[in-house]
């Protein structure tokens, strides 16, 4: 077969074949190549040059409204710089006014360390070098320049010698950093021990009676021994007074304490702020010390005719060691250890080593129906409180079956049940919730009734029992008075109940609407350590103008 020759098998060149095209088809193909080069060229025109600043790529974006990411980065760090006041000078990574400036930051620290060290010499040189370069950086600022290499190369070099010089004396950032550890170790130990000296202290003088209670209470008593008149007002009491103290139509106030003057501040404001003070009867037990000396008191002194009843914890015979577990508890030696020595395995805190905790006017509580079996319904008050408003109201409040009506402290985490017991005991755990709300002694509604019919003294007594080695909790009659009325609380309005103006701050709203404000805590009004600017809430009802008041507590 005749092959082809070879020009023949070429494909038609690009000339020979536009001209082989229809004239038609050749013009829409240039229009639309012409159409395309024009688009190409505005696109290149109208994109912003990466290295124009973010108002000229503005100017030439005409109404663009959005920037690239690379223009709102750049954006964002002239904010900072502008913000903190940084030059480009001090941007500049070839700049003498940054190299200095870091060079006397590091010096600086330097200096200290070598203080501590007591390297005086090298301080002195090092100071030195600090002042030189500051004042080289002055220098620049106030004639509006840059730092210039002749004046700062000198300057920059000394000061590295030096701080090469800092290194070679061990003053290197690794054994800087384990002195500081060291310092901040020792003055969290000198910390810990002042704070320890501190609550010692503190609990001495909460401890303390103060001079002039001690002389009020001898002159009371030297009073009611030479006084048969004084005798005779308790002992001849009318039988209308003998009704009123089980009565239970009347208002009922019970108070265990063996301070004397404290008592009395409960009892008249009680009675200046009731509506009805005649019916207002107040039931005070104390020690056979201040026995005497109490009665001569409210014997001495009337309160707006408030009906006053006193009488001796020593009396309650049926309050023995077979009765009694803490009276029992105490008769047992390691008790003893526990409560006088400190000793063991870590010695017990001093606040726990308070006489409160070992006297039975502490524990007394526990057993007013006893005491008072006669009354349905009765209000405890400690002795440490100052009454500001008419508190008839709380014998008609209503405690929907319980035992007794609180207010609740449970606002913070740290009156919850697990600050006060050991939730890591099988007992405490099965039984207690360890976020259940705490409550206070010191102003309580009691119905007497119902704590009764749920035996709440022998739920007392459970528990003590069980905490003869005081696993349950340490020490005080909260602990066991929240296991004791567990489920058997109604909470109260907190405005009844104000705490706190022995140990913190209480909001001065707070105060003025309380009708109970208590002094919880060591700084109690009565001592030197007492807060100020809470005093006068008490001193208002102390009779500074008594006699006997002004022989003690004037002089």
């Amino acid at each position: 077969m005749r092959r082809r020759p070879f020009l023949d098998q070429r494909r038609p060149s690009f000339n020979r074949r536009w001209q082989q095209r229809p004239w038609w088809v050749r013009l829409a193909l240039s229009l639309l190549l012409a159409l395309a080069c024009v688009l190409l060229l505005a696109v290149l025109l109208g994109s912003p040059d990466p290295g124009a600043t973010p108002s000229n790529s503005a100017a030439s974006s005409g109404s663009e409204t959005t920037s690239s990411p690379l223009l709102r980065q750049r954006a964002y760090l002239e904010g900072i710089t502008d913000a903190l006041n940084m030059t480009d000078e001090m941007l500049s990574a070839r700049s003498f006014s940054r190299q200095l400036m870091d060079q006397i930051y590091l010096a600086k620290t330097y200096v200290v360390v070598a203080k501590e060290a007591n390297n005086l010499q090298f301080v002195a040189e090092l100071s030195a070098q600090v002042r030189r370069a500051q004042s080289i950086l002055a220098h620049a600022a106030a004639h509006g320049g840059t730092v210039m290499e002749q004046e700062a190369e000198k300057a920059i070099r000394d000061m590295s010698v030096l701080l090469f010089q800092a290194q070679q004396l061990r003053y290197d950032s690794g054994i800087t950093i384990m002195k500081l550890k060291g310092q901040i170790q020792s003055l969290e130990e000198k910390s810990k021990a002042e704070a320890e000296k501190s609550t010692k202290y503190g609990q001495i003088a909460a401890e303390e009676l103060p001079k002039g209670l001690y002389c009020l209470g001898v002159r009371l008593t030297m009073e009611w021994f030479k006084s048969p008149e004084l005798q005779r007002k308790f002992s001849d009491r009318s039988p209308a007074v003998q009704s009123n103290l089980r009565d239970n139509s009347l208002y009922h106030f019970c108070v265990f304490s063996d301070n004397i003057l404290a008592v009395s501040v409960v009892v008249n404001s009680t009675a200046i702020n009731s509506r009805h003070p005649d019916k207002v009867v107040f039931h005070l037990v104390t020690d056979d010390l201040n026995y005497a000396p109490m009665k001569a008191w409210f014997a001495m002194n009337d309160y707006r005719g408030v009906t006053v009843e006193i009488q001796k914890v020593e009396d309650f015979t049926w309050l023995n060691a077979s009765y009694v577990p803490v009276l029992k508890q105490l008769q047992n030696s390691a008790t003893q250890k526990f409560y006088f020595s400190g000793s063991g395995n870590h010695g017990t805190p001093i606040k726990f080593r308070n006489p409160k905790y070992l006297s039975m006017l502490n524990h007394l509580r526990f057993y007013i129906p006893e005491i008072y079996p006669e009354l349905q319904k009765v209000v405890f008050l400690d002795d440490d409180i100052v009454v500001q408003k008419d508190l008839s109201e709380l014998f008609t409040i209503n405690l929907n079956g319980n035992v007794m009506g609180a207010v609740e402290t449970c606002m913070e985490t740290f009156h919850r049940f697990h600050k006060y017991l050991n939730h890591s005991h099988p007992l405490i755990h099965a039984h207690f919730d360890p976020d259940a709300c705490g409550w206070a002694f010191g102003m309580n509604v009691l119905d007497l009734v119902e704590w009764r019919n749920k035996n709440v003294t022998g739920i007392y007594h459970y528990w003590q029992e069980r905490n003869a080695d005081h696993t349950l909790w340490k020490l005080g009659s909260l602990p066991p008075g929240l296991l004791s009325f567990y489920g058997l609380v109604e909470a109260l309005d907190p405005k009844w109940h104000v705490l706190g103006l022995g140990y913190t701050t209480v909001d001065a709203a707070t105060i003025k609407e309380g009708a109970v404000l208590h002094y919880n805590g060591n700084m109690k009004p009565w001592l030197k350590i007492g807060m100020e600017k809470y005093k006068s809430f008490w001193d208002n009802y102390v009779d500074y103008s008594h006699p006997l008041i002004q022989q003690c507590f004037m002089r």
